[in-house]
C-alpha cells in the first residue's frame, strides 16, 4: 500500500464558490454544527437545574447522571463512526443523527421518559457527531494552506450555537418551564438539518473506499501502520480524558458554585444560565488572534506543534482553577461571596486553554486518520470526552465532600499532570508526519 492510503480518503473537493475566502462547503457545515451545539448545550444547561429543582434529585445523584449521560452522548461515536465508514456514508449518518436527537428533545417534555429521552438523544448524536466534522478535510486540495486552520472556524461555529443557547433556550426554560425550553432545543436541531440538506450541493462526497494492497506482505505492513497510528492517537486521547475531567466541570459543578457568586450589577442580577455564554463569547474574541498568531509563527518556522499546542492548552486550563481555589480561599477567609470579575477572568483562561487544545486535537485526529476510516478516527477523539465527562461526573461528587478550594485545587493538579503527558507525545507524532502536524 502506498503512503497515500495511509491519509484520508482522497476525493476530489466539491467545486464551487467560496464564501468568507473559504469553501462554501465549510459555511454549511459551521451552521450545521452550530444549530446541534445550541440545541445540545442549550439542553445541558438547564439538565442540572431541571433534576434538582423538578426532579427533586439530590446534588450527589444529579452529577451522576449528568456525568453518565454528557459520557454516553461521547461514547456512541465510537460505534456511530464504524457505520458511518462502512455502511451508512456521512450523508445519510448526519440526518439519520440529527432526526433522532431532534426526538429525544422532544421527549424530554414527558418526566416520566427523562432516561429515555437522554438516551435517545446520545444514540442520535453517535451518528451525528463524528460524520458532521470528518467532512471538513474533504473541502480542500491535499495542499490547500488553508486547511490548517479549517478546524479552528468550525470550531467558532460550534461555540456561536452554545453562546446563543443559555440567553434563548436557558431564559425560556427558566421563566416559561423546562419543558418548553427543551422543545427549544429540538426546534434547533430540526433547523440545522434543514440547512445542511439545503446545502449539500456544496459538501464532498463520500470517500471511497482504501484500495486493497497488491501482496500479502503489503497488506499486513498497512494494517501494522493503521494500527500505529490508532494506538497513537489513543495514547493523545487519554490525556484528552484528563483534561476532560476539568472541562467536564461546565455543566456540572461549576454552575452550583455560580448559583453563590454575587453577580450584581448595580441593581441587575446576572442570571445564572447566561454566565455559561462568557465561554463561547471568548471562543469568538481569541479564535482569529490565535490564528494569526500562529500563521505568523508559522511563517518564521517557530509554531509550535499540535500536540505542544494541546499541552499548552492544558497548562492555561489549570492555571484557571488554581485561580478559582485562591479566590475561594479568600472569599471564606473575609465570609464574603467572590465578586463575578473573577468569574470572568476564569473564564478567559479556561477558554484560551481550551482553544490550544480542543480544536487543535480534533484536527490532528482528522489529519492523521487513515484511508477509509475518517469518521471512525474523529470518534476516536470524541471518546476521549466519554472518559473525561464520566470522570468529570465522579469527581463531581466530591463538590459536597471537600471545600471548594480544595476540590479546584484538586482539577488544577489533574490538568497539570495531563499537560506533562501530552509533552510526551511530540516526538512519536513528529515522526509519524516527518515533523510537519
Amino acid at each position: 500500500m502506498n503512503n497515500h492510503a495511509l491519509e484520508l480518503a482522497a476525493t476530489a473537493p466539491p467545486s464551487g464558490p467560496e464564501w468568507f475566502r473559504q469553501p462554501a462547503g465549510l459555511t454549511i457545515l459551521f451552521l450545521t454544527d452550530m444549530w446541534e451545539q445550541f440545541s445540545y448545550y442549550g439542553m445541558s444547561v438547564l439538565l442540572v437545574y431541571y433534576m434538582v429543582n423538578q426532579l427533586l434529585f439530590t446534588q450527589q445523584h444529579a452529577s451522576l447522571v449528568y456525568g453518565g449521560y454528557t459520557a454516553f452522548v461521547f461514547l456512541t461515536p465510537l460505534a456511530g463512526g464504524v457505520i458511518c465508514d462502512r455502511w451508512l456514508g456521512r450523508r445519510n449518518s448526519v440526518v439519520l443523527g440529527g432526526l433522532i436527537m431532534a426526538l429525544g428533545h422532544f421527549i424530554l417534555a414527558s418526566e416520566s421518559l427523562f432516561y429515555v429521552a437522554l438516551a435517545t438523544i446520545g444514540v442520535g448524536n453517535g451518528l451525528f457527531m463524528p460524520s458532521l466534522p470528518s467532512q471538513v478535510s474533504g473541502l480542500y486540495e491535499r495542499d490547500d494552506p488553508r486547511q490548517g486552520n479549517a478546524y479552528n472556524y468550525y470550531y467558532v461555529g460550534a461555540n456561536f450555537g452554545s453562546f446563543l443557547a443559555p440567553f434563548a433556550i436557558g431564559t425560556v426554560g427558566e421563566l416559561y418551564g423546562w419543558h418548553w425550553g427543551f422543545a427549544l432545543a429540538g426546534v434547533g436541531m430540526v433547523v440545522g438539518l434543514g440547512i445542511y440538506l439545503a446545502g449539500s450541493r456544496h459538501l464532498p462526497s463520500d470517500p471511497s473506499a482504501p484500495h486493497k494492497s497488491s501482496s500479502p506482505a503489503e497488506s499486513v505492513t498497512a494494517e501494522v501502520n493503521i494500527l500505529r497510528r490508532f494506538a497513537l492517537l489513543s495514547g493523545i486521547g487519554a490525556g484528552a480524558v484528563v483534561f476532560r475531567f476539568a472541562y467536564g466541570q461546565f455543566g456540572n459543578t461549576l454552575p452550583l458554585w455560580i448559583e453563590h457568586i454575587d453577580r450584581r450589577v448595580g441593581s441587575f442580577v446576572i442570571p445564572m444560565t447566561w454566565v455559561q455564554s462568557l465561554n463561547p463569547l471568548f471562543v469568538f474574541a481569541f479564535t482569529p488572534w490565535f490564528v494569526s498568531r500562529w500563521l505568523r509563527l508559522a511563517r518564521r518556522s517557530r509554531e509550535p506543534s499540535a500536540v505542544r499546542k494541546m499541552a499548552i492548552g492544558a497548562g492555561g486550563v489549570a492555571l484557571s482553577y488554581l485561580m478559582l481555589a485562591a479566590v475561594e480561599t479568600w472569599a471564606q477567609l473575609h465570609h464574603t461571596a467572590p465578586g463575578w470579575g473573577w468569574l470572568v477572568a476564569f473564564f478567559v483562561l479556561m477558554t484560551a486553554g481550551e482553544l490550544y487544545i480542543l480544536p487543535v486535537g480534533l484536527g490532528l485526529f482528522g489529519r492523521l486518520a487513515p484511508a477509509g476510516f475518517g469518521a471512525t478516527s474523529i470518534a476516536l477523539w470524541y471518546l476521549a470526552a466519554f472518559g473525561g465527562n464520566l470522570g468529570a461526573g465522579a469527581l463531581g461528587t466530591m463538590w459536597s465532600r471537600i471545600t471548594h478550594a480544595e476540590f479546584f485545587a484538586l482539577i488544577a493538579a489533574i490538568s497539570a499532570l495531563a499537560a506533562i503527558y501530552l509533552l510526551s507525545f511530540d516526538r512519536p507524532v513528529r515522526r509519524l508526519t516527518n515533523g510537519v502536524d
